[in-house]
């Protein structure tokens, strides 16, 4: 039986990881009330005691607008936790999965990013999570997987499915911008991909993983709008495309971040397109 660490473990995704433990693992799930990975001596204890054969890490600072007020712990978490639980992991030779986010991209680019394209991060999140896949790649010297995702969702937690879900029961109409564009996530769909690239002992390097096609803002928010439909009895608001610049937010987003999975889909098999997923979450949200 092979023992795993998952940080991160009360957010969206480690909850779907502790879900979806495979057989032959042993997952161990702590956040931050069990270990704050900012502090290097407390991480290198707790790794060293519990000795993982690997560790999955999903802890992050994620709040990408206050990011740009707060830029040290944006990094502090980011950054120097992921160097932190790189280099514990690296002393007992855990292999180390870690998540990172289609944010290190402009979105300049009109075709899906390859994993090698050069990351231009736009605010301090996306830098602060490049810095972060630097000093893991650093402390584990090249052995580390490094997978980013993009848009991810779940019945658990903040996201967007649940935001939009609400206000549409509350308010008379909802606006969205339509000229983002990228891919909606199951937390569960990513949890399964990383499962498996580390059940197959994927060489190490950098992958992209979501759920297949991609949309808009706005596309996202009509999907949720027409799937959560036949749950409700009142009728939910309807919803408007805006432009970005129509709704400024403190951190500039990537216009167009949509990934290249052709390298992880043909190591692990293809994600269902999003609307499939996100089917599955609305009827666990609404049923």
């Amino acid at each position: 039986m092979s023992k795993v660490l998952i940080t991160g473990a009360r957010g969206q995704l480690g909850i779907e990881l502790l879900k979806h433990v495979p057989s032959g693992f042993e997952a161990t799930g702590i956040d931050l009330a069990e270990l704050d990975i900012t502090d290097a001596s407390a991480v290198e204890r707790y790794v060293d005691t519990l000795r993982p054969a690997a560790i999955l890490n999903c802890a992050a600072y994620t709040a990408v607008d206050q990011a740009e007020s707060e830029p040290h712990a944006a990094f502090a978490a980011n950054r120097d936790g992921a160097r932190h639980i790189a280099a514990a992991g690296q002393r007992v030779r855990a292999k180390l999965v870690h998540v990172s986010t289609d944010f290190v991209f402009d979105g300049r680019k009109s075709a899906p990013y390859l994993p090698e394209d050069a990351p231009n991060p736009l605010g301090v999140y996306g830098q602060s999570k490049l810095e972060g896949e630097q000093a893991v790649m650093a402390a584990t010297e090249g052995s580390a997987l490094i997978v980013r995702t993009a848009w991810v969702y779940s019945a658990h937690g903040n996201n967007f499915v649940k935001t939009v879900l609400r206000l549409m029961q509350e308010r008379p109409a909802l606006r969205v911008v339509a000229d983002q564009i990228g891919t909606p996530t199951a937390a569960a769909s990513l949890a399964r991909a990383l499962w498996a690239l580390l059940r197959q002992g994927a060489p190490a390097g950098i992958y992209h993983y979501t759920d297949a096609g991609a949309a808009s803002w706005y596309d996202f928010a009509c999907a949720i709008r027409e799937l959560a439909a036949p749950h409700l009895a009142k009728p939910l608001a309807p919803v408007t495309p805006i432009r970005t610049q129509d709704y400024p937010t403190p951190a500039q987003r990537p216009a167009y971040s949509v990934l290249d999975k052709t390298a992880a889909y043909a190591r692990i098999g293809a994600a269902a397109h999003w609307r499939e997923p996100l089917a599955a979450v609305i009827r666990e949200l609404l049923a």
